[in-house]
């Protein structure tokens, strides 16, 4: 038989609205990332459907 016991302590309540939590700016690393995989994507539509993919529309004369 121990000798001791722990007692367990519920978290004290909180009273009152949670802050809002800040939204941090993405990393560099993960915006390249973001480039990369775009590039990507666009390369394997580009080659699955050569006339349907295009970023910005024809410019006309």
């Amino acid at each position: 038989m121990p000798a001791f016991s722990f007692e367990k302590i519920s978290p004290p309540v909180r009273r009152g609205p949670i802050a809002p939590i800040e939204q941090k700016q993405r990393g560099v690393i993960v915006q390249m990332l973001d480039r990369f995989v775009e590039a990507r994507i666009r390369r394997t539509l580009k080659r699955d459907k050569p006339a349907d993919i295009s970023r910005d529309p024809p410019a006309s004369k």
